[in-house]
This record gives structure tokens, C-alpha cells and sequence, in this order.
């Protein structure tokens, strides 16, 4: 099923090494989503979803309390979301997502990101047609066959149930997000290794040595740039 979890888990990693970085990012995410509509997460779904996410990330409360605060508070900073599609080395495929206040300066850092490390931007549609929208579940102590039974008697699907190392990976329809979510925590399942909404490659491209460390520094370069939220790639990285 597309890109194997332990690329998202190596990558997650990656960013709880950066702690700073991580939290701002979320703090613009939160405030971007309780703004949105109520800044309540049981009657705001978008701001529910990006909380979930950022449990696992071990977003600290403070950080998520002063965004929600901001928002309630009339805040007047206006993001816009943008998506923007380019190609790396290889014939590698990336999808780059971003909240913004400034346009210009935006699509003009992550424009230079892919031209100084052999990739370039391409146009609306250029690259997203190869990735699937995906709800992703990690979970622990459980089985695939419990893990399985508790979506039957829900009378929920899965696109593909998986063992990685000892961690249940769900891949679902992303608009299941919150009904399967719900189901687990009903069975009883509070903490999850991972919980979002994704995109998934459908094809990924093996690299050489060369390519793969050229490819590597573009994506650290997009993903160091502020406005970037989340970088996603059809890259095999490996183990």
C-alpha cells in the first residue's frame, strides 16, 4: 500500500528531533483550523483532526491552548492553504503543503528549495494524481486479527491492515477518518502511534546513493521553511 510506514515513521522522527520547528508549525495549524469555524474541536472537525494529529506528535498542552486562545480572541492573521506539486531527482514526485501569509514569498522559497537540489515546481495536478488521499492509523497492543475484528463489527473497511515491527498500521478511506477513529476508541484503544490524514504514493522510486542524498537534502530544505507544513514524496528511502 504506497509508501511503507516505517518512511512516515522515520520521518516523524526526524521532526520530534526539531521540537521548536514542529510545535510552530502546529501552533499555526490549530490557530488556522479553530478559526475556521467554532473553536471547539467536538463541534469543529477540522480542528478536531489537527489535534488528534498533534497528540502524536506530543504537542504540548501550552502550545495548543495559546493557538485555540488566539482564535477565540479574534485574532487578524489571515492564512491561506496552498498545495504546491514538483519533480526530484530520480523521477521522484512531491507534494508540498503550506499555510501562508505572504504568497509571493512562499511559492518563491519553496520554488528555490527544489531548484537548488536538482528538482523543480511543476503546475497544479502535475504530481498529485500519483498519490492517494489516506487515512493512517498506528496502534499498539493489538493484533492484526483484533484490530480487524473491531472494524467488522463496526461495519467499517479498511484499504489494507499491516504489521510493522509490532505496530498495527490501518490505511482507511480518509473520509472514515473520525468514524474509525471513534470505533477504536470505543474499543478501548486512547493512545495511537499515528493518526491523519495523508498522502500516499501509489508507485514509490527507488534511488541511488547519489540521488537519494540530493533528494533528502530538497526535502529538509522544504521542510525547514516555515510555511510548510507537511512535505509528502514517492521516494523509497529504505530502511
Amino acid at each position: 500500500m504506497g509508501r511503507k510506514w516505517n518512511n512516515i515513521k522515520d520521518k516523524k522522527a526526524g521532526k520530534d528531533a526539531a521540537n521548536s520547528r514542529v510545535y510552530a508549525k502546529f501552533g499555526r495549524e490549530i490557530y488556522v483550523a479553530a478559526k475556521s469555524g467554532e473553536p471547539n474541536p467536538e463541534s469543529n472537525r477540522a480542528l478536531k483532526t489537527v489535534l488528534e494529529r498533534a497528540k502524536t506528535y506530543s504537542v504540548p498542552k501550552h502550545i495548543i491552548e495559546k493557538a485555540i486562545d488566539k482564535a477565540k480572541g479574534g485574532g487578524d492573521e489571515q492564512f491561506d492553504e496552498l498545495r504546491y506539486e514538483g519533480f526530484g531527482v530520480g523521477g521522484t514526485m512531491v507534494i508540498v503543503d503550506a499555510l501562508t501569509n505572504n504568497v509571493n514569498r512562499t511559492a518563491s522559497e519553496v520554488r528555490a528549495a527544489f531548484g537548488k537540489n536538482g528538482g523543480n515546481m511543476g503546475v497544479s495536478g502535475s504530481a498529485a494524481h500519483m498519490f492517494q488521499s489516506t487515512a493512517v492509523f498506528g496502534i499498539e497492543g493489538k493484533t492484526e486479527d483484533e484490530v480487524l475484528e473491531i472494524l467488522m463489527e463496526a461495519d467499517l473497511d479498511a484499504r489494507d491492515i499491516i504489521d510493522e515491527d509490532g505496530t498495527i498500521i490501518i490505511y482507511a478511506e480518509p473520509d472514515q477518518f473520525h468514524a474509525t477513529q471513534e470505533v477504536f476508541k470505543e474499543a478501548g484503544i486512547e493512545e495511537f502511534a499515528v493518526a491523519e490524514l495523508s498522502m500516499l504514493p501509489m508507485t514509490e522510486v527507488a534511488l541511488t546513493d547519489d540521488d537519494l542524498a540530493k533528494f533528502e537534502k530538497m526535502i529538509d530544505a522544504l521542510e525547514d521553511l516555515e510555511d510548510v507544513q507537511r512535505v509528502y514524496h514517492n521516494a523509497d528511502l529504505g530502511e
